[in-house]
């Protein structure tokens, strides 16, 4: 069972997470065994997502299809893990649901968080929505621990794995190939040069070339 008290202890105290922040560190219980979670992540990219409680029937489907996206999460070398307001019980006797449910095979760590501690360093609690659960919060972490993406849905609503590997691509593609992508990206169209990168870097850097629509709006095809 849940802690309760961890609301009044904790939710006062709530970070704010903005991105370029380093994610705060923590150790817990996970359902592969204890973590560090920064030695954990280690060179990796992370993606570290919050569901309000085991047992219900849209993080259910969630948790499934993020275990049936694991080889696309490897291909782009992302841990994921899983977190939540309750027990390591919980989460034992709830992958046994998930699995059988959802025909799927849960091998990232569910990190039990029954005090409140994770949830408040991350701001996962939102009174105004619910005092007692966690909302559907996504973060993004890059090797060097920064945070590149912050997402936040309402408990109601299911995440798009689809959506997320898209964002994940275009944020390796900034990080590595200084290029941004313009709006409804899909991997394999071409990608916005970033303003950073003058003219001649850009011809060196992108030997496929570039198109020139303005002066700050240049495309080029995807490397």
């Amino acid at each position: 069972m849940r802690n309760k008290e961890f609301i009044n202890q904790n939710t006062e105290h709530m970070n704010t997470i903005r991105l370029g922040d380093i994610a705060p560190n923590f150790t817990a219980n996970t359902t592969k065994g204890r973590m560090d979670y920064h030695e954990w992540l280690g060179e990796n990219w992370g993606m570290l997502v919050s569901h309000p409680a085991d047992f219900t029937p849209v993080c259910t489907t969630e948790l499934g299809t993020m275990a049936n996206f694991q080889n696309e999460f490897d291909e782009r070398k992302i841990k994921i893990a899983a977190i939540s307001v309750d027990s390591l019980e919980s989460h034992f006797e709830w992958i046994k649901d998930i699995e059988e449910t959802q025909n799927a095979s849960v091998d990232f760590p569910l990190i039990a968080d029954a005090d409140g501690t994770i949830a408040g360093l991350y701001g996962m609690i939102h009174p105004n929505a619910d005092s007692t659960m966690t909302v559907r919060s996504v973060f993004i972490i890059a090797p060097d621990k920064k945070v590149k993406l912050i997402l936040t849905y309402p408990a109601a609503t299911g995440r798009n794995f689809d959506e997320l590997l898209r964002v994940i691509d275009s944020l390796q593609l900034t990080e590595y190939e200084m290029l941004a992508t313009p709006a409804n990206w899909k991997k394999g169209d071409d990608c916005v040069i970033l303003p950073s990168v003058s003219n001649e870097e850009a011809t060196k850097r992108f030997p496929k070339g570039f198109k020139t629509v303005k002066p700050y709006l240049r495309l080029t095809p995807q490397v």
